[in-house]
């Protein structure tokens, strides 16, 4: 049986953590799905990859966390947090999933 691809882990944990930030109006509570996801992926990512590609894809992660901040500003929140989350999982399709 096939694992479960990481790309809409990955993508629906970012949409998750603004999600639950915005709902409750408490920032730091939209912490718990990015590091649950974050945490989630990585394991897999390097059961599938290794180190290098764990570690850029974590990388890919987190930079969508602080670029979906600053993208806000030019095109919205929603708009943003959607943009980096498909560009999440389409690096975590490319580097990890399609294989597996």
């Amino acid at each position: 049986m096939a694992e479960l691809p990481t790309a809409p882990v990955a993508a629906g944990s970012l949409v998750a953590g603004f999600a639950l930030a915005r709902a409750t109006g408490v920032r730091p509570l939209g912490a718990v799905p990015l590091a649950l996801g974050g945490g989630w992926c990585a394991v897999r990512w390097r059961r599938r990859g290794g180190l290098p590609v764990a570690g850029g894809l974590l990388g890919v992660y987190a930079g969508a966390f602080v670029g979906s901040h600053l993208l806000a500003k030019r095109i919205g929140a929603w708009p943003s947090v959607l943009a980096v989350a498909a560009a999440t999982a389409g690096a975590s399709w490319v580097l990890a999933d399609r294989r597996h």
